[in-house]
């Protein structure tokens, strides 16, 4: 009964801990302050310290993003560069790209077109600096009448006022008037890109907003000399998708520009040669350095296509600029145009 009266359940039992028990639980104990410890007071650079000083610790990490391959195997492999001679700028770009398989063998109804023209410099079509608005205009009426593309986007990160390069050059007028969707750069609209082989960049800030959802993307760049590349041609102009202090990649051109090469995998790449700026460039500002030169370039290799423009557009003959030659290593071409051109005159 004495059992009963101090137990009410019958099937109590009354443990007890013993002192390994003791011992035991004292140690987790410990353990867990000790931790908790190192956690509040360890240094913010050791591992799993809490410690935030600087208040960078709690902000969101910025993990970069890759871009898709934007190319299309073309029709006929053995044509790598199309190039229309004569007539008015729709005129020798249509023929350009019929050498090549025609435009609606690579943009398809339905596709989101990215388009990348130089509007670098604030300054009129004249000077050739920047890319010839009238072929802007062809090219974005053909892609949306032609090709039936849902969208046609047009930008580029200008060096000088971005406002004032697309009024300036006619491009912004030109691609609106067309139908295309103009893209200004803020600074919110990069994120940081990684290429994979890339030496300069490898992770860089990167113009992203205008490339959401884009299924293709075509550069369409003006023939010109540049005073530390020797030509600002094709490949070069992706240069205008960077942000960030990218004038410190001056000192290291050759490999920066071959580093473009393989950021971006386009379409197509258009080297606009209705003018060419001879000297004085990328900048320009002459009448008298300009000259025509007749021809529009379409390449499915964007390092024949710079090779082939070097020569006979801004007519220098022998050693090609060393950029291309590193392109070329870097898997994005073949600097030997030689049996891969289609010249439609």
């Amino acid at each position: 009964m004495t059992n009963r009266k101090k137990y009410p359940h019958a099937d109590y039992r009354g443990d007890y801990l013993s002192r390994r028990d003791v011992i035991k639980r004292m140690l987790a104990l410990g353990g867990i302050g000790a931790a908790g410890t190192y956690l509040a007071f360890a240094p913010e650079d050791f591992p799993g310290s809490l410690r935030d000083h600087s208040g960078l610790r709690g902000m969101p990490v910025e993990l970069p993003f890759q871009l898709r391959d934007f190319r299309v195997a073309p029709p006929n492999p053995a044509v790598q560069v199309g190039i229309g001679r004569g007539g008015d700028a729709r005129t020798m770009l249509l023929k350009a790209l019929d050498a090549i398989g025609g435009l609606t063998y690579f943009i398809q109804p339905g596709d989101v077109v990215l388009v990348k023209p130089n509007v670098a410099f604030d300054r009129s079509p004249n000077l050739g600096a920047t890319t010839h608005p009238a072929i802007i205009d062809t090219l974005v009426r053909l892609l949306l009448v032609d090709a039936r593309a849902a969208e046609v986007r047009v930008t580029d990160n200008p060096i000088e006022s971005p406002a004032d390069c697309f009024a300036k050059s006619g491009i912004g007028a030109a691609a609106e008037q067309a139908g295309g969707r103009v893209y200004l750069p803020d600074p919110n609209a990069f994120e940081l890109l990684y290429t994979p082989g890339a030496t300069l960049i490898e992770q860089w800030t990167f113009l992203r907003r205008p490339f959401k959802n884009v299924t293709k993307v075509i550069g369409i760049a003006p023939a010109k000399d540049h005073n530390l590349c020797h030509a600002s041609l094709g490949i070069k102009n992706w240069y205008g998708l960077l942000g960030g202090r990218r004038n410190q990649f001056h000192q290291d051109i050759h490999e920066i520009v071959s580093d473009l090469s393989i950021m971006i995998r386009p379409t197509l790449t258009i080297v606009d040669g209705t003018r060419v700026l001879m000297e004085n460039g990328p900048t320009g500002g002459d009448p008298s350095n300009v000259r025509d030169g007749n021809a529009i370039l379409v390449g499915i290799d964007p390092v024949a296509t710079d090779a082939w423009a070097f020569e006979h557009l801004l007519q220098r003959p022998g050693r090609l600029p060393d950029y291309l030659y590193m392109a070329e290593q870097k898997g994005s071409g073949k600097v030997n145009y030689e049996g891969r051109i289609r010249v439609i005159t």
